[in-house]
């Protein structure tokens, strides 16, 4: 069954038209989980999401008809372990700091356990865990022109403490869950090494590299802060990810036509000849993590990866 990637939404609040404008954003992701009834009751009562469609092992969750997220059952897979490549975090945008404060007071009035939470000079952040352990952030952007630089121009980012106090104080009104808009803004990874997922993720993608930290790379399009970013901070050294195992199973990125063409090029100059149905490129880096590069607007279906060594 075909899943029909919606229409770019309305830019966030504070992002500009920086992410409806880039060559790439991120459409949705997909998790292969153990408790699909668990973790799907999860994403719509503590994050707000809401069921898009549903098949006996399948449910897709977003906003309105868009999907987000993806939860596929498989209860014999092997759970995820945190020094493994795969998922750091799928990080979900709101449109306002309003509405982050309104999400921070239904957090705490649930009891949610939080996992941490930053100042980022460029967003405010809050990070939590799912039921299976899947990472994830909770964020809203400050405006595009306010992201201070360094002097080359690299966007500076760092974890400064966030005042929760202010920020639940600029809710805009109680939590009504996901609101239009909503989005996931960026993917942040676990790699298990930099410069090899460097030469995928910039070299073959076509990622700008935006941001280094120690054992960390942030990396945009269009101007954004990160669509996705990589580290190795619990997975230094780790290989391709075992088969069945639960955890991230695919990142479908929207991208423009000359976006695409571009990458199709890279692919064949690698001498890479990776799957095109539909109009769609469907690549895997080196631990295995899967990606499926869309046209915007386009549609996608099951097909088989091009896996990219790490050397």
């Amino acid at each position: 069954m075909a899943n029909i990637v919606g229409p770019t939404r309305p830019p966030a609040e504070g992002t500009g038209s920086l992410l409806d404008t880039a060559p790439y954003c991120i459409g949705s992701v997909a998790l292969v989980v153990r408790d699909l009834d668990v973790l799907a009751g999860f994403y719509r009562e503590v994050v707000g999401l809401t069921t898009v469609s549903q098949e006996a092992d399948v449910v897709r969750l977003g906003v309105g008809a868009t999907v987000l997220l993806e939860l596929r059952r498989d209860a014999a897979a092997r759970p995820w372990s945190p020094g493994e490549a795969g998922l750091y975090h799928t990080a979900f945008l709101l449109p306002s700091r309003g509405h982050l404060g309104a999400w921070l007071a239904h957090a705490r009035e649930r009891g949610v356990r939080l996992s941490g939470a930053s100042d980022h000079v460029v967003s405010e952040a809050v990070y939590l865990d799912d039921p299976e352990g899947n990472g994830i952030e909770v964020y809203a952007d400050r405006p595009s022109s306010a992201w201070p630089k360094e002097p080359d121009g690299t966007i500076v980012l760092r974890r400064d403490r966030l005042d929760v106090a202010a920020l639940t104080q600029a809710a805009s009104g109680p939590w009504a869950g996901m609101p239009p808009g909503g989005r996931v803004g960026h993917v942040h990874l676990q790699v298990g090494e930099i410069e090899p997922a460097d030469r995928f993720y910039a070299g073959l993608l076509g990622f700008d590299v935006m941001i280094r930290y120690p054992g960390a790379t942030f990396l945009g399009a269009g101007g954004y802060h990160h669509q996705l970013a990589t580290n190795v901070w619990q997975s230094r050294g780790a290989r391709e990810r075992p088969a069945a195992m639960a955890g991230l199973a695919e990142v479908v990125l929207l991208a423009d036509a000359p976006t695409l063409a571009a990458v199709r090029d890279r692919c064949r100059d690698a001498g890479l000849t990776p799957d095109a149905a539909d109009g769609a490129l469907v690549l895997q880096d080196p631990w295995g993590t899967r990606f499926r590069l869309v046209p915007q607007a386009g549609v996608f279906r099951d097909s088989e990866p091009t896996r990219i060594p790490a050397s």
